[in-house]
């Protein structure tokens, strides 16, 4: 008979009485997930509540919180509801709450002057939250115009030489600027611009600067990608917009354009960097992670949580497992900060 290099004739264990042979296996990696404790003790990627930041809305006009059928277990909130959220958020030990204002569609305008206004539905409840929360969890804006405007585009809009309708990159900063001031005034502790436009970071950083906000945080969106998975955001900040933003979000075939678009933030200032969405765009947050001197956030975004939500409430995946391993690929892939409607839920998870 023909010996086999991969089994040898030996002794025969207590354990295996009944058979000749035994296995030459030098190496077995089973050994290191043999039970729970051991499987943690080896773990090469970890997730810590503190990590996380749970997008918010809160609306004008409620006198109750009120669902969002497109994302179950998300609401437009109102001051009282949301400062409630808050509070469980930061007792999970969730890291920071990123705050989207919803206001009335008579206050919106061409210009999104309600996102400046200090008294609008966003600045107000910024101001409520730090009053309330102090220091206990970061406060986080969202710094962009789409929520505010009637034409539902990030910027402000203008024509281009033959009379086409555009975003005005240039007027559009100059918006952003005392956006971000506001959000500052009002309590902020970052503020992210999400817009798209070239220049934000060293605008806003400027303009923060010479108002006396050196302290506060720039979370650039640095890799925002013109996604398909964006819908039931829309209906969750009540989305005016008529078209799509493809002329200054980027076109999900592309790659290198992300890693140009974060340094162009790093160079600007940005003291965090974004890539949104996150699981569709693994590749590209992966190559983010690698080159990026500051923190890298990646945003799991409405889409990705309306499909795992759906899925499970039709029976055909388990959730809470669901939640953590989507969590879990999105960290393992390079993000230090991950934005996710789950983030109170899975923050619970991990305290167990």
């Amino acid at each position: 008979m023909v010996s086999a290099p991969w089994r040898t004739i030996g002794v025969m264990s207590e354990s295996a009485q009944n058979s000749q042979l035994q296995f030459n296996i030098p190496r077995r990696p089973r050994r290191l997930r043999t039970n729970p404790v051991m499987r943690d003790f080896t773990a090469e990627t970890s997730l810590n509540p503190s990590q996380l930041v749970l997008p918010m809305f809160v609306a004008d006009g409620l006198t109750d919180a009120k669902p969002i059928s497109s994302l179950p277990g998300v609401y437009q909130h109102t001051t009282d509801s949301l400062l409630r959220a808050v509070e469980e958020a930061a007792e999970a030990g969730v890291g920071s709450i990123d705050l989207f204002g919803v206001p009335l569609d008579e206050d919106k305008d061409a210009t999104g002057s309600v996102g400046v206004d200090p008294e609008g539905i966003l600045n107000k409840n910024l101001r409520a939250i730090r009053k309330e929360f102090g220091n206990d969890i970061l406060v986080m804006a969202d710094t962009c115009l789409d929520e505010f405007t009637d034409h539902g585009h990030c910027g402000v809009q203008g024509e281009d030489a033959f009379g086409h309708q555009i975003v005005d990159n240039d007027a559009t900063l100059e918006q952003y600027a005392a956006l971000a001031v506001a959000q500052a005034d009002a309590g902020a502790h970052i503020v992210s611009p999400s817009g798209m436009m070239d220049g934000q970071v060293a605008v806003i950083r400027a303009a923060l600067d010479a108002s006396g906000h050196e302290d506060v945080s720039i979370m650039a969106y640095s890799a925002k990608y013109a996604s398909a998975f964006y819908g039931p955001f829309r209906e969750a900040v009540g989305s005016s917009l008529t078209g799509d933003r493809r002329t200054y979000q980027q076109d999900p075939r592309n790659r290198r354009e992300s890693l140009l678009e974060t340094q162009m933030d790093i160079d600007e200032g940005a003291d965090m960097v974004m890539v949104k969405p996150a699981m569709p765009y693994l590749d590209v947050l992966r190559e983010v992670a690698d080159m990026s001197p500051v923190p890298v956030a990646a945003y799991q975004v409405s889409g990705e949580y309306a499909m795992i939500s759906a899925a499970a409430q039709n029976g055909w995946i388990d959730l809470e497992p669901a939640i953590m391993e989507s969590l879990t690929g999105i960290r393992r892939a390079g993000a230090d900060i991950i934005l996710t409607y789950w983030a109170t839920t899975a923050a619970k998870m991990l305290r167990g």
